[in-house]
C-alpha cells in the first residue's frame, strides 16, 4: 500500500470511529479560540476549560486583554503552567491584533505567525477551525501516531507537518487532526499502542511492516 493510500483509509478509519470529532476546547469566537490554544501548550485541553471562563468573563476580546495588567491575567491562567510567559503573550497578541489587525483575528499563516505566541501548531488550528483553509495541527497525538503509522519519517513538528500535508486533503485535515487526538487518546496511546482493538492494524506498517 502506498503512503498516501494508507493516509486516506486511515482517515476514513477515523471518520468511522468519531464521525463528529471537534476541537475539544471550548470558546466562542476566533479570539477566545487563539488565547485557549495558547494557554493548551504543555496543558491539557481539559484544564484549559476549566481555566478560559474565568479569563473571558474578565477579559472577552482583543481591546480588554491588550489593556490588562499582567499579574491578573497571570493570577487568572496559573493553572495552566508557564504562566509568566503565557500572559505575556496573550496581552501581546492582543495589542497587536489591536493595532494590527482592527482586533481581528487573521486568515493566513504569515499573518498569524507574526503574533505573540503564535506557532504553526496554532495558527493551523485557526486556519482550519476558523476559516475553513485547512491545515495539520501537529500535536503530540499526531506527531506519535502519523510516525507510527509510516506516514512521517521525521520527529520535528513542522517536518511532520509538511511530510504529511500532501497526504490528506485540505478540506479534511482538521477533522482528521481532530479524530487522531481522540485516537491517541483511546487506542495509539504514547504509553501502549493497543493493537489488538485497532480498525487500522491490518494495513498499519508497525504491524505489518510489508504493507
Amino acid at each position: 500500500m502506498k503512503k498516501k493510500e494508507r493516509a486516506l483509509a486511515f482517515s476514513e478509519v477515523l471518520k468511522n470511529l468519531y464521525p463528529d470529532a471537534i476541537c475539544s476546547l471550548e470558546y466562542k469566537d476566533p479570539f477566545q479560540l487563539l488565547c485557549a490554544v495558547q494557554l493548551s501548550a504543555q496543558c491539557t485541553d481539559a484544564r484549559v476549560n476549566l481555566t478560559t471562563p474565568a479569563l473571558f468573563a474578565a477579559y472577552p476580546d482583543a481591546a480588554s486583554m491588550a489593556a490588562a495588567p499582567l499579574e491578573e491575567i497571570e493570577m487568572l491562567i496559573k493553572p495552566c503552567g508557564f504562566y509568566h510567559n503565557k500572559a505575556k503573550n496573550l496581552i501581546k497578541c492582543a495589542q497587536q491584533l489591536l493595532e494590527n489587525y482592527n482586533s481581528n483575528v487573521p486568515d493566513s499563516m504569515d499573518e498569524l505567525l507574526k503574533l505573540a505566541g503564535v506557532g504553526r501548531k496554532t495558527a493551523n488550528l485557526i486556519l482550519g477551525d476558523v476559516y475553513h483553509k485547512g491545515g495539520m495541527v501537529i500535536d503530540t497525538h499526531a506527531k506519535r501516531i502519523l510516525y507510527r503509522m509510516g506516514l512521517t519519517t521525521k520527529q520535528d513538528p513542522t517536518q511532520v507537518e509538511m511530510e504529511t500535508s500532501p497526504l490528506i486533503p485540505i478540506d479534511m485535515q482538521s477533522d482528521f487532526c481532530h479524530r487522531l487526538v481522540l485516537f491517541g487518546r483511546d487506542i495509539c496511546t504514547a504509553r501502549k499502542a493497543y493493537c489488538e482493538k485497532c480498525p487500522a492494524e491490518s494495513f498499519c506498517p508497525k504491524k505489518n511492516p510489508k504493507k
